[in-house]
């Protein structure tokens, strides 16, 4: 059972280079590395010969997650969503009325959450507070530290 992952199309973008970067670059160098340990001699004590080798094991799997993910990638067409109401992709102001202090969030998925970006995942506690809200509504999100109050200021 395949399940879609939604991302935008600047997501997908910059996988899809992350992904020829590593097959191309990525390979090459491993290769390298792998032929220079090699060059120095009894491979069955060679540290810097299996180092390399495991790099290689870890640089193919991160290779094949990401194929895998952009195998199941479907981007998000916003047209039918409403504007007034928050969805995936809108980008909300928030109070926190725990400390009165204002964030500025986007709702994405959670293979694009990045919270250094502003960016929060929907299946996130603070983002399925903020999920189909509108502007003026308060909300309560439980998280590990307890529950945080949003008031949404504004949706875009």
């Amino acid at each position: 059972m395949t399940n879609f992952v939604y991302l935008s199309k600047e997501r997908i973008r910059e996988l899809e280079k992350d992904l020829a970067e590593m097959k191309t670059n990525g390979r090459k160098v491993m290769a390298e590395r792998i032929a220079e340990a090699r060059s120095h001699g009894d491979l069955s004590e060679n540290a810097e010969y299996d180092a390399a080798k495991e790099e290689q094991g870890l640089l193919e799997l991160r290779i094949s997650k990401l194929e895998e993910l952009l195998s199941r990638a479907s981007v998000i067409d916003l047209s039918g969503m409403p504007k007034d109401q928050a969805h995936i992709l809108s980008t909300l102001t928030v109070k926190n009325l725990n400390n009165s202090k204002t964030y500025k969030y986007t709702l994405v998925s959670p293979e694009e959450a990045d919270i250094d970006k502003g960016k929060i995942s929907i299946t996130s506690p603070v983002g399925q507070s903020l999920m189909a809200t509108k502007a003026g509504q308060e909300v309560q999100a439980k998280v590990p530290a307890g529950v945080i109050k949003f008031k949404i200021l504004s949706i875009e």
